[in-house]
C-alpha cells in the first residue's frame, strides 16, 4: 500500500485576526497529489492550524487512501503534541476541531511529526495565498490530483472572483461544488420520564401514546418533499427506535442502529429531576455544569459523549456521502452535533432548547464547512 505525507499550516494576521490555512498531500515519491487552502475569516493561529490539518486529512481521504501509512508534518508543536496524545486539549474552542481531526486520522496509520517552520514552506505559502485572495475579494481553489495520476502531471491552481461564483450556499459564501451529506436530526418522542422532565439517559423507557403520535407526525412530514430521505439511522435505545420505525413505515426504508448515538449515561442521576439532583448532589452538579470533562456519579461526561458522537457522525458521513440521512437520537447527541457544526464553545450546550420530536438539519460539505439549515423545528406538531 502506498504511503503519503500531509503537510499543513495555518496562520492569523493579528491572532485573532484574518486567518487561513494551507495543506498539501504528497505521495511516497514526494510528488504533490493534492492541495487545499482557504481563508476562514477571523480566527486564532491555533484554530487555523487545526483547520489546515483537517483539510489535509480530508484531501487524503478523497484520494481513497484509507488505511495507508501517513506522516503528518506541521510546525505547530501544539497541534502535533495534542494529536499524538501527549498534550491535553485544554482550550474549549479547540476541542471540536481536535475531535474532528482525530476522527479523520483514524482512517489512516498516522505518524505525527513536528518540523521547523522553514521546512513547512509549501503549506505556509498556500495559507498566505488564500488569505491574500480573500483580501482581494477572491476565492482560492485547487485542483485535486488522483494518486494514480502521472507524476509529470502538475498541480494547477486558480482564483475565482467571489462575485462570479455559483449562486446559493450560506448567503455569504458560494455553494461548495459537491452535494452535501445532509443529516436530518430527529429527537425521539415523549416518554414517561420526559413528561416530568426527569434525566433520561441509558434507562430505556418506551414512548407514551402522545410520544407515538409525535413520532407519527414527524414521520408523515419526513415522507414528503422536500426531504427525500434515503437512509435512516437510529440510537439503539427503545424510544429512539420507536420514533425511527414510524419514519421507516412511512418511507419504506430500513432502520440501521448506531450505538454511539445513544444518550449520555447520567449514572446515579437517572430518573431524577434537576431539583432533586441539586438537593442531593449539589457539589457534583456544580462541577458537572462547570466542566464538560466531569461526569455525573457513575455516569459519562459530555466530553466522552462528544467523542463517541463524533465517531458516529464520521462513520455515517463516510458510509452515505452525498445522501440525505435521518438520524434519530436524543437531546445531548443532537446538541453536540449542532455545537460542532457551528464551532461553538461547550457553554452553548446550555443555551439550546430541543423540543420532543423536533427536527434540526445540518449539511456537511466535503469541500466546505458544515452548514446548519434548521434547528428545533416542530411545525409538524402544530397541525
Amino acid at each position: 500500500m502506498s504511503s503519503f505525507v500531509v503537510e499543513a499550516d495555518g496562520g492569523s494576521r493579528g491572532n485573532p485576526g484574518p486567518a487561513g490555512y494551507g495543506a498539501v498531500v504528497k505521495d511516497s515519491d514526494g510528488q504533490v497529489v493534492a492541495e487545499a487552502a482557504e481563508s476562514i475569516g477571523t480566527a486564532t493561529n491555533n484554530v487555523a492550524e487545526y483547520r489546515g490539518l483537517i483539510a489535509g486529512l480530508q484531501a487524503l481521504g478523497a484520494l481513497g487512501a484509507e488505511g495507508a501509512a501517513v506522516t503528518v508534518r506541521m510546525d505547530s508543536k501544539l497541534v502535533i503534541e495534542q494529536m499524538a496524545g501527549r498534550w491535553k486539549v485544554k482550550h474549549e474552542g479547540l476541542r471540536p476541531l481536535a475531535l474532528e481531526a482525530a476522527s479523520l486520522a483514524r482512517r489512516f496509520r498516522v505518524t505525527w511529526t513536528w518540523i521547523p517552520r522553514e521546512k513547512n514552506t509549501h503549506a505556509d505559502r498556500l495559507a498566505n495565498e488564500a488569505m491574500d485572495a480573500a483580501a482581494r475579494g477572491e476565492k482560492w481553489q485547487a485542483k485535486t490530483i488522483s494518486a494514480t495520476a502521472s507524476a509529470t502531471t502538475s498541480v494547477t491552481t486558480r482564483v475565482e472572483s467571489a462575485t462570479t461564483s455559483e449562486a446559493g450556499g450560506t448567503g455569504w459564501m458560494p455553494r461548495p461544488a459537491l452535494r452535501p451529506t445532509s443529516l436530518i436530526l430527529l429527537r425521539h418522542g415523549e416518554t414517561p420520564l420526559s413528561v416530568d422532565k426527569r434525566f433520561s439517559g441509558l434507562g430505556d423507557p418506551s414512548l407514551t401514546a402522545d410520544g407515538m403520535a409525535q413520532a407519527e407526525a414527524a414521520a408523515t412530514r419526513l415522507s414528503r418533499k422536500p426531504y427525500e430521505i434515503e437512509v435512516i439511522v437510529s440510537s439503539p435505545l427503545t424510544r429512539a427506535r420507536q420514533t425511527a420505525e414510524a419514519a421507516a413505515c412511512r418511507t419504506g426504508l430500513a432502520v440501521s442502529v448506531e450505538e454511539d448515538l445513544r444518550e449520555t449515561d447520567f449514572g446515579a442521576w437517572e430518573g431524577h429531576t434537576f431539583a432533586e439532583i441539586q438537593k442531593k448532589w449539589p457539589d457534583d452538579l456544580a462541577a458537572w455544569l462547570a466542566d464538560p470533562e466531569v461526569a455525573p456519579p457513575g455516569g459519562e461526561s459530555f466530553a466522552e459523549t462528544a467523542r463517541r458522537v463524533e465517531r458516529a457522525r464520521a462513520r455515517i458521513i463516510e458510509a452515505h456521502q452525498g445522501r440525505t440521512v435521518l438520524v434519530v437520537s436524543h437531546v445531548t447527541p443532537i446538541k453536540l452535533l449542532v455545537r460542532s457544526a457551528l464551532e461553538a464553545p461547550p457553554q452553548a450546550l446550555y443555551r439550546m432548547h430541543l423540543d420532543l420530536a423536533c427536527l434540526s438539519v445540518i449539511d456537511y460539505y466535503a469541500d466546505g464547512p458544515a452548514v446548519m439549515r434548521a434547528f428545533n423545528d416542530t411545525a409538524h406538531l402544530q397541525m
